[in-house]
């Protein structure tokens, strides 16, 4: 298929409606529709339902809308990187990470190098550990800001010089607010709101593990949401410190103990051709740290 196939396809799948598609394409409505049915020859199967007017993805159609998401927003990355292989540097270097006060780190970095390369763009993309690996599998972002334990076996890293603290988030309510630390045994009977990543396994789950029938009412990938959900009193959250702003809220974070800290590294693929942006971000970030 080819790339102006896959525009033509996402614009009926957002559309549902061939019309509407064709007139956003600026193309005729009958070419439009040679043009779907030439794709759903080429699958083998439907990638609509047709109810009336109204075009409905098959599951055959979710999958090629997914895949053809990625292809897209790789080749219009890689199409940025081409457009900017000149001696001026003015490229784009896409970062992606989870919730963590460690991100202020690269933060430095790029203030630093924007310094002397104030024309190169950063991208900040913000998902849990699954999300942010799947991106750079697929070459969608430069760099990853994983939060240990993590498979690096893929990767060529750089650790961070900061560690998580984890604790809990929980209403100024509470009676668990009253106490300078948390411990697992805390933990007996509460509601808790716990991030995707942290489970099945990890520090976190490690950490509680004498307690038995630990009641998770819930997970998060990121903690904004998770936060709603502990001043509605839904439950209290695991999370990691100096994410959530507690200063005038109705929110109390209360470390863990024994503590529970883990270390964060900055990711990449291993054998990656990076653009000269990428390239300039690593080489002050390697400085940042001393490496």
């Amino acid at each position: 298929m080819e790339i102006r196939e896959l525009k033509y396809f996402l614009a009926v799948a957002r559309e549902e409606n061939i019309t509407r598609a064709a007139d956003f394409l600026y193309v005729t409505q009958p070419s439009l529709t040679r043009q779907i049915q030439n794709m759903e020859k080429e699958v083998g199967q439907p990638l609509f339902i047709r109810a009336g007017r109204k075009m409905v993805l098959t599951e055959a159609g979710l999958l090629l809308r997914k895949r053809a998401e990625e292809i897209l927003e790789l080749y219009e990355k890689a199409e940025r990187e081409w457009l900017n292989l000149s001696d001026e540097v003015n490229g784009e270097v896409y970062i992606g990470g989870g919730e963590t006060y460690g991100m202020t780190i690269l933060m430095d970095v790029i203030a630093q190098m924007r310094k002397t390369h104030p024309n190169i763009k950063i991208h900040i993309i913000s998902g849990d550990m699954v999300d942010i690996c799947e991106r750079l599998d697929k070459g969608l972002i430069d760099f990853g800001l994983l939060m240990q334990p993590a498979d690096l076996s893929k990767y060529e890293n750089i650790r961070i010089p900061y560690v998580d603290r984890w604790g809990l988030l929980m209403h100024k309510d509470h009676p668990l607010v009253s106490k300078e630390y948390i411990t697992p045994e805390d933990l007996k009977g509460i509601p808790i709101m716990q991030s995707r990543h942290s489970l099945p396994k990890s520090p976190i789950t490690e950490w509680y593990k004498s307690v038995a029938n630990i009641d998770i009412v819930g997970t998060y990938n990121l903690l904004t949401n998770a936060a709603f959900a502990a001043q509605a009193k839904i439950g209290c959250v695991l999370c990691i410190d100096k994410l959530f702003n507690t200063f005038g809220s109705d929110l109390v974070f209360k470390p863990l103990y024994p503590a529970v800290e883990v270390e964060l590294d900055i990711v990449w693929k291993k054998y990656q051709v990076f653009s000269k942006s990428a390239q300039i971000f690593l080489k002050f970030l390697k400085e940042k740290i001393q490496y």
